[in-house]
């Protein structure tokens, strides 16, 4: 990746950030639940703030411009903080791998993503999860490489992101390829969101595989450039839950589980994720560690 391309990229994340994309929705703000407030740990009563970390922009759940983050997940952070009578601040870091240190090392309180939640990573953590999601392919419009299912992507340019479980799908579906005598698949592994859709736009990469929500809030951003792939396959993954994270053990897990219970009762949720564009992803409850097995 070039720095003349991580610019671009950079560039287009502010500028996202100043469109509006959200529908007008009215977000009510919870008073503060004390019974909820009562089981944060004392050291946070007594800071009166916690600090949750992101990896840079997923739109339309995490938007990043400079130090100021908007998007689903921070008005949903703000109504947690609401609710907890506690202000939630945000650190931005480069990559998954990256954020899930910071947050089991205990410089940053949690993480609310969403992240994707698979076995293998409750090993080490515990996963709030408040979203269920799909993966799909973002292509430039007309599709011109046919890209359409995981089998399409031999011998393609896939953009994804490090780190993530879409990279270890894309990676497998490439010696599949190679074992079926067709081409590898080139994975281009990205460290943010708008640069790998970038890749795309500029036609560095035939496709991005990620997330359905943040891809279908690129295309709509793309001025016609780009059109989503692949929807209503499987693309290598069973159902998909995705949520906050936390250090395994965590008091947190269980608090945060309630406080989006509670945001479901009244409505401040279902608010944020119409706002967001976010109605198809909506969890009717919250659970920790809902989520299997990661692709193979």
């Amino acid at each position: 990746m070039t720095c003349k391309l991580a610019a671009s990229a950079a560039l287009l994340s502010v500028l996202w950030a100043g469109q509006v994309v959200a529908e007008d929705t009215a977000v009510p703000k919870p008073a503060v639940n004390e019974e909820l407030r009562a089981r944060l740990p004392e050291e946070i009563r007594q800071a009166g703030r916690m600090i949750s970390v992101n990896n840079g922009s997923f739109p339309p759940y995490e938007i990043v411009t400079g130090t100021e983050m908007t998007g689903a997940s921070a008005d949903l952070t703000d109504a947690l903080g609401a609710l907890l009578g506690v202000e939630i601040e945000h650190a931005t870091v480069g990559g998954l791998p990256a954020l899930l240190a910071g947050v089991n090392s205990g410089r940053y309180q949690f993480a609310f993503g969403p992240v994707g939640d698979y076995k293998t990573r409750q090993d080490a953590n515990d996963f709030v999860d408040w979203v269920q999601e799909f993966v799909v392919f973002g292509v430039q419009k007309g599709n011109p490489k046919g890209i359409v299912s995981l089998d399409t992507a031999c011998g393609q340019r896939i953009a994804v992101m490090a780190g993530g479980s879409a990279e270890r799908v894309i990676q497998a579906q490439s010696r599949i390829c190679e074992a079926g005598g067709k081409a590898a698949v080139e994975v281009q592994s990205f460290t943010d969101q708008p640069t790998s859709i970038l890749a795309v736009r500029s036609k560095r990469s035939d496709a991005f595989f990620s997330s359905q929500a943040p891809l279908t809030y690129f295309v709509e951003q793309a001025n016609g450039q780009l059109e989503l792939a692949g929807i209503g396959a499987a693309n290598g993954f069973e159902d998909i839950y995705q949520g906050a994270v936390v250090p395994k053990g965590s008091p947190l897990g269980p608090l945060l589980r309630d406080g989006v219970k509670a945001l479901i009762a009244d409505g401040t949720y279902a608010a944020i994720m119409t706002k967001w564009g976010l109605k198809n992803n909506m969890i009717r409850e919250p659970g920790i560690n809902l989520g299997g097995d990661l692709p193979k």
